[in-house]
């Protein structure tokens, strides 16, 4: 479903649009009552009313909390960012947050995976996947349930070829568990896949180009 447009290209964003919350919730209905999801998972949510009308719905979801665009730009209000700690995270199956979203769901700057994933499982997410992108050294991203965590760690690629990598990666996370498999199976083989769409990038734009999302993994 669509909550919000664009305007951009691979160097800059120009324009954010955020789409009437009956319009978004309409986008949804029409897709529920024909082809039920057995997974779903969000995106740039934009407002408070369309956060909390996702938070309400009887899905399994993966939120990836998209509140800057790679260029920068707020995709999302201060107030819709507390409607994701107050009504989302206890609603989701999953979050995916990178580490400028753990920061920002947090309000600490600079702080470890772990502690951002003990962090937000403890405001009322049931399972944490602290994207590692965003940091220094081995891409290693720590998931966290119940109490325990674990590594998933590939080498970091020098490229500035990274559009839309964490919400492909969490995308590509919902696809595994619609299919049946198992959570940290399905974050390995997203893992596995984000490296390779990354490594096998088709280079276009002048700026943050865009991932290969044909890669075979």
């Amino acid at each position: 479903m669509i909550t919000l447009l664009t305007v951009q290209n691979t160097q800059t964003v120009s324009r954010v649009e955020i789409m009437p919350v009956n319009l978004v919730a309409q986008q949804l209905q029409a897709v529920v009552e024909d082809i039920p999801p057995a997974f779903a998972k969000t995106g740039a949510l934009g407002s408070v009313e369309i956060v909390e009308m996702v938070a309400r719905q009887p899905l399994k979801l993966v939120v990836d909390p998209v509140m800057i665009s790679k260029h920068g730009s707020p995709l999302m209000s201060e107030e819709a960012q507390h409607a994701v700690r107050a009504k989302l995270l206890p609603a989701s199956y999953l979050i995916t947050p990178n580490l400028h979203e753990a920061a920002a769901l947090t309000g600490r700057e600079h702080a470890t995976a772990f502690w951002y994933a003990h962090a937000i499982a403890d405001l009322g997410a049931r399972r944490v996947l602290i994207k590692g992108g965003h940091g220094e050294g081995p891409a290693t991203d720590v998931y966290f349930e119940n109490g325990e965590a674990q590594e998933f760690t590939t080498e970091r690629l020098e490229t500035t070829n990274t559009h839309g990598t964490g919400c492909t990666f969490s995308a590509a996370i919902t696809a595994e568990l619609a299919k049946g498999t198992e959570i940290t199976t399905a974050i390995d083989r997203a893992k596995r896949y984000i490296f390779e769409a990354i490594r096998t990038n088709p280079r276009l734009g002048r700026g943050v180009g865009p991932l290969n999302h044909f890669a075979a993994f």
